[in-house]
């Protein structure tokens, strides 16, 4: 058998040498790919941590306005002219620890912080279509077909958030009325589930809020569409006229609004409140090309802050 000549060696030894090469190189690219990996995994780890301590602390500073609001020395009222109302402006994060002689405004991530609370009983809580008994409330949901009207929208829609709430929200341990109910509604977006229209819902979402139990509605908070609702015989360019008054001395007392109110009845706002004890959180932090948005619904029995539910989202800044 003829041997293989020297330079067929070479040749053999040299393509050997490159295979080696290819594998190492191949090797060395998938080991430095999962490195890379690895750390961007454990950055946006850290950056998730970091942004919903961030948020967190931003709850927090609500809440300590809101204890603070409670005090009996602030009076049993809640208007829009109270520390709470005023919205937390974006500033840059260091900014709030300034005070800290440990901490450099210079240093750390670009993070933008900007927050605001506002009265969730402003709205109509739809919760009220269904009393006690479970059955639809005929005076509440006679408000939601005004409010339909106030807002330009059919009112055939307050007939089918009535029918909705009602199939699914049941007493415990009762047989549902309907075959396959809906799920009980947590947020505004889950009401297409009831069957209301996409585009429906979207114009009536700003007046309209879902709350654990049957509320009032906060006549120093609310928009002119609510409290023309909420209070039978108004329209909506009275309730314009009570805003206009309460900008420059708010409601401190159920004679005080109805002196605003001639020829209605006490019984004729027995929806209508001048205190509220839930409220939503908004937190926003911009974090590079990054924003983290918090809505937190808390509940305020005297001076103790519950937080009922909280729902984060996360979106690119496309401003930047």
């Amino acid at each position: 058998m003829k041997q293989p000549s020297r330079r067929q060696q070479r040749g053999a030894a040299l393509l050997l040498a490159m295979i080696i090469v290819t594998l190492v190189a191949t090797l060395a690219v998938s080991m430095v790919w999962q490195q890379w990996r690895a750390v961007q995994v454990e950055t946006a780890e850290r950056s998730r941590a970091q942004s919903a301590w961030i948020l967190s602390g931003a709850l927090d500073w609500a809440g300590l306005i809101l204890k603070e609001d409670a005090r009996p020395s602030a009076g049993q009222v809640d208007h829009l002219g109270e520390p709470w109302a005023v919205p937390l402006a974006e500033a840059r994060l260091s900014t709030f620890l300034a005070s800290d002689k440990d901490n450099n405004a210079d240093d750390g991530p670009e993070a933008f912080l900007s927050g605001s609370i506002t009265d969730a009983q402003a709205r109509f809580n739809l919760r009220n279509l269904i009393d006690a008994k479970f059955e639809v409330s005929p005076n509440d949901l006679n408000a939601l077909r005004r409010l339909c009207e106030n807002v330009n929208i059919a009112v055939s829609v307050a007939d089918t958030l009535a029918t909705g709430m009602k199939a699914a929200i049941v007493p415990p341990g009762a047989a549902t009325a309907v075959a396959n109910p809906p799920l009980q509604p947590k947020r505004i977006s889950q009401l297409t589930w009831l069957g209301v229209d996409a585009q429906a819902l979207q114009r009536l979402e700003p007046y309209v809020v879902l709350l654990p139990t049957e509320t009032s509605i906060n006549v120093n908070t609310a928009s002119r569409e609510v409290i023309a609702a909420v209070i039978p015989g108004l329209n909506v360019g009275d309730a314009e006229r009570l805003i206009q008054y309460r900008q420059r001395t708010p409601f401190k007392k159920q004679q005080d609004l109805l002196a605003q109110l001639p020829g209605v009845s006490p019984d004729k706002i027995t929806r209508v409140s001048l205190a509220t004890n839930y409220f939503e959180v908004r937190g926003r932090l911009r974090l590079n090309d990054r924003v983290l948005e918090q809505r937190s619904l808390v509940e305020r029995n005297q001076r103790t802050i519950t937080v009922l539910s909280t729902e984060r989202i996360n979106s690119t800044d496309r401003e930047r």
